[in-house]
């Protein structure tokens, strides 16, 4: 029986929730290498959307080994060892290159770009849960989906004039609002219930994390046009690639984490 793309969607939207959901209750080693683990799939497959996959091989590999190394960095009180993981992946992915120069000098320094870029796009953005308490991962990550949601519901139903066409063409005026006004009230109202904030501190958070949330969406967005792919993957039914259904959290976690930095939101 052939199952509709939407309830495809709704199906794989509460398949992701399990894992998640797991890593919250149980914290500590469960929520890093649930963590750790959803940024090698992820970082995989920003990996393979730029052609040809073979001569990524070397980096993706090497991608995955850095994600540990970076994720376990912060995990530790030193401030040194991010920077240091940071400074060795350059250098390593800086000598892969000159590697392959010696042996072709129309070798391009590209993909040793697309594998830093790689980790400060996925491990680094995500590293930011391993400081969160649960109450702020749940905040941040409902956030984002709540926007998500929102946008794509409204947009469907009543989105007609186009917010940017040329990055994204189906996102509307109408799905963008609807998910900013819908965000806004949500994180209001979970934040007077759980957190220690004032109301229109609240308020101000919700619009900051959906508008980091629809430009982290723009970004994979233009992303994925200026490489011609439609999706980053599939396997997620419904939805694409992993890459597409977190690319809007990828810009919300930090976001908040640096917003929580000069002003808390919990005790």
């Amino acid at each position: 029986m052939d199952i509709s793309p939407h309830k495809q969607r709704i199906t794989t939207s509460i398949g992701l929730a399990v894992l998640p959901a797991m890593a919250l209750i149980f914290q500590g080693w469960v929520l890093f290498a649930v963590l750790a683990l959803f940024c090698v799939l992820t970082l995989w497959e920003f990996y393979s959307m730029f052609r040809p996959i073979q001569s990524m091989t070397a980096f993706k590999s090497l991608g995955a080994a850095f994600t540990f190394l970076l994720l376990g960095a912060f995990t530790t009180d030193n401030i040194h060892y991010p920077a240091a993981v940071l400074l060795i992946a350059f250098w390593a992915s800086g000598f892969i290159f000159l590697i392959r120069y010696s042996k072709d000098i129309t070798a391009s320094y590209r993909h040793a770009a697309i594998f830093l870029a790689g980790l400060v796009y996925i491990p680094l953005n995500f590293h930011f849960f391993l400081t969160m308490h649960t109450l702020e991962i749940i905040l941040v990550i409902g956030a984002a989906a709540i926007s998500d949601t929102t946008a794509f519901y409204a947009g469907t139903l009543w989105g007609k004039k186009k917010i940017w066409p040329r990055v994204s063409p189906k996102k509307s005026w109408v799905g963008s609002l609807s998910g900013l006004a819908v965000c806004t009230i949500a994180v209001t109202a979970y934040g007077i219930t759980c957190g220690s904030a004032a109301w229109w501190q609240w308020i101000l958070l919700g619009m900051a994390l959906n508008i980091a949330a629809q430009f982290g969406d723009f970004f994979e967005s233009a992303l994925k046009r200026t490489l011609d792919i439609k999706d980053s993957g599939v396997i997620l039914p419904g939805h694409g690639g992993l890459l597409d259904r977190v690319d809007s959290l990828l810009l919300a976690i930090p976001t908040y984490g640096l917003i929580s930095m000069v002003h808390p939101f919990f005790k």
